[in-house]
């Protein structure tokens, strides 16, 4: 339910839900269904279930475990704020999160509408980044909701990028991962629309990370833009961080 991972921006999954449901292209080549699948088949009990929407109460305790302060990305194998996902067992995500101080927590959402609803009932603590996926144009609502949150950093996962996004508003976003989709049937992204992104990035000083150009090779295509790779990420600090700081003076 949780390992160190390779994704490019994180340093470690938690998954206490797993599986979900398809609610925009972005979703049709979906690694994590590829992925249960898999681990169904090799009798992980965990995902007895499929890619049905399951809630793991067994592993809400596992970041309490990890002492040396990392960044965790949040169910990359479901959505938090997925429409089957009750409201009170959202909520003891938070207070995990909350308990947890020392990490950073990468939620990441498709389900911006959710998200925007439940605002109010959330706890939101400085060591909660909060994104939302978007693939396209056509989704850029995604967004406007996410702006409406109250949390502390906000950021955008375009991936997998299928489409261009034009005049994107960065007001108030903390941070922009790009992404082309890999595995089998990977669309392909365009140059332009990842650079055309990058400007926007640019001209806003909104730290921009660059995480692929993906393919069914996505090793051989590799993650240089420009010639050069992009990793910014955000520099605000939690309260945890600035309390260790203040300690160290």
């Amino acid at each position: 339910m949780a390992q160190d991972s390779t994704i490019e921006w994180t340093e470690k999954t938690w998954n206490p839900i797993t599986g979900c449901s398809k609610i925009s292209p972005g979703c049709d080549n979906c690694y994590a269904e590829r992925m249960t699948r898999r681990l169904k088949a090799m009798g992980s009990p965990n995902y007895k279930n499929g890619f049905k929407l399951t809630c793991h109460p067994q592993a809400l305790t596992i970041p309490l475990q990890w002492k040396k302060p990392c960044t965790v990305f949040v169910n990359s194998m479901s959505d938090l704020f997925h429409k089957e996902t009750p409201l009170s067992f959202i909520k003891d995500v938070f207070k995990i999160m909350k308990r947890a101080e020392q990490h950073q927590f990468q939620v990441l959402t498709k389900r911006s509408k959710r998200l925007k609803q439940l605002d109010s009932e959330m706890e939101w603590k400085s060591n909660i980044w909060m994104g939302v996926s978007l693939e396209n144009q056509d989704f850029i609502h995604r967004v406007d909701n996410l702006r409406k949150t109250s949390a502390h950093v906000k950021f955008l996962s375009l991936e997998p990028l299928i489409g261009p996004i034009h005049e994107l508003n960065l007001d108030g976003i903390d941070w922009v991962i790009v992404g082309g989709e890999s595995g089998p049937g990977a669309r392909p992204m365009q140059s332009d629309w990842v650079t055309e992104i990058q400007k926007v990035c640019q001209l806003s000083n909104t730290p921009f990370f660059f995480k692929q150009w993906g393919g069914v090779r996505k090793k051989k295509t590799g993650r240089l833009l420009n010639g050069r790779l992009w990793n910014q990420m955000p520099t605000v600090l939690s309260s945890y961080q600035s309390k260790q700081a203040a300690l160290q003076l």
